[in-house]
């Protein structure tokens, strides 16, 4: 039993961390955006890139509760990380290179195509959740 139980603390652990992680860099880009960014984009591209803050701070939070709590199980839990990170990822990540793409010498257009599939995995960690909690046993 202390082998599960490490199991889901070490899942637990990689969550809250994950979510810290997210949540640090995610406010470093809002302040990068609101102060250095401002002056050399596009409003709309200044929009896109606050965007892309908001969505992977919205997950940074999700990770953060998700590793405080246990009414999901062990391997919802593995699945909803993976999708988080990668769907954060590409959604977050290629809408910063998107809204920067006049400022560097990389051409982010060619990966526009994930920021959809990014959003995609996002929206299917909100249905694994939801289908998650239809599955909770309630004791009356």
């Amino acid at each position: 039993m202390a082998n599960l139980n490490e199991m889901h603390n070490y899942m637990n652990k990689k969550l809250l961390i994950t979510g810290a992680v997210f949540g640090v860099i995610g406010i470093i880009l809002g302040a990068f955006a609101a102060h250095g960014l401002k002056e050399l984009v596009s409003e709309g591209s200044l929009q896109s890139f606050e965007t892309g803050v908001r969505y992977q701070m919205y997950h940074a939070f999700l990770l953060l509760i998700l590793g405080s709590v246990n009414v999901i199980p062990e391997k919802a839990k593995k699945m909803i990380y993976i999708l988080i990170v990668v769907g954060v990822l590409f959604f977050s990540g290629s809408i910063y290179g998107l809204a920067t793409n006049a400022l560097t010498s990389v051409d982010f257009t060619k990966i526009a195509l994930i920021t959809p599939l990014g959003g995609l995995l996002l929206i299917v960690v909100w249905l694994i959740m939801f289908i998650n909690f239809l599955k909770l046993k309630v004791d009356n």
